[in-house]
């Protein structure tokens, strides 16, 4: 068993089609084919139904497959391992941030790529449910959220700041002269929130549930910025944390004076596969931030 025929494997398992797999793979249908067979013939059993010219995974290969991405992930980690032994001078960083974190993302990649320019970082921003997605796929090192109320036990948490939750106002509301506010007082207003997949709408409607209210939800979208240039405008309001605000003109926060209004920014990475040196000195660039 080779770790090439897994590669193959896997690839025709996500595609459910060897042309296409093959395709992606850069090797004619043929190749592909006779290393699958071969996989097989060592197994002993059949990993892919072959239905004319389609394709569908047996139990066996389903099961199977659990096992050839843990064999891909331990070799790839050993190989991660070998590369981090240039110091830093080389290799790549892929960091998955929601949106509610923009402004620490901003500062934390300024001050990263001081210290180590040779470093190439590729940013995806997405919500808490696209970025925990991506991490499950192995398609990040690591992503940058606020934490879950249900911790998942195959990921790392690693906390990196508390913020409160706010009522967030232009400037020229008479909000504006308010020390603080309970949900009770803001369950009337105009809202504009962030849509369903952040982690701040999950958090919101926990919070309501729990105190069996209803929120007056005018809009939803799916880009902060956006939501606060409708918030500066004075005819809605909405609900963030603190830092996702940070140094945001025209509008004013208003701390929420309730129980468990607290948010935390975790970094989330996947257990038992190896974390890059890279990663480690980017939470240290971050922490240094805060």
């Amino acid at each position: 068993m080779e770790l090439r025929q897994l590669r193959y494997f896997l690839k025709a398992k996500e595609l459910l089609n060897f042309t296409e797999a093959a395709s992606h793979l850069y090797i004619s249908q043929s190749t592909l084919s006779q290393q699958i067979k071969q996989l097989e013939e060592e197994l002993g059993v059949l990993l892919f139904e072959r239905i004319g010219k389609r394709i569908k995974l047996t139990e066996a290969g389903e099961l199977f497959s659990t096992y050839a991405l843990q064999s891909i992930n331990s070799a790839n980690s050993g190989l991660q391992l070998l590369k981090d032994l240039n110091e830093l001078n080389t290799g790549e960083l892929k960091i998955g941030v929601t949106h509610g974190l923009r402004h620490l993302l901003t500062s934390a990649l300024i001050e990263f790529s001081k210290r180590y320019p040779k470093i190439t970082v590729q940013v995806t921003f997405g919500t808490s449910d696209e970025l925990v997605e991506k991490l499950e796929k192995l398609e990040l090192d690591f992503a940058l959220s606020f934490q879950d109320v249900e911790m998942k036990k195959h990921f790392n948490y690693l906390l990196l700041f508390e913020s409160p939750m706010c009522l967030v106002a232009s400037n020229a509301s008479p909000m504006t002269k308010r020390k603080d506010i309970q949900l009770n007082d803001i369950a009337p207003l105009p809202l504009v929130l962030p849509a369903k997949g952040f982690s701040t709408r999950h958090f919101l409607n926990n919070s309501v549930q729990d105190k069996h209210m209803s929120l007056n939800v005018a809009m939803e979208i799916n880009d902060i910025p956006t939501l606060l240039e409708l918030v500066k405008t004075g005819n809605h309001f909405t609900i963030l944390a603190k830092t996702t605000v940070h140094d945001t003109k025209g509008v004013v926060t208003i701390p929420i004076k309730e129980k468990n209004m607290i948010r935390r920014g975790v970094a989330i990475s996947m257990k038992e596969v190896y974390e890059k040196k890279a990663t480690q000195e980017f939470y240290k660039v971050i922490q240094g931030l805060i």
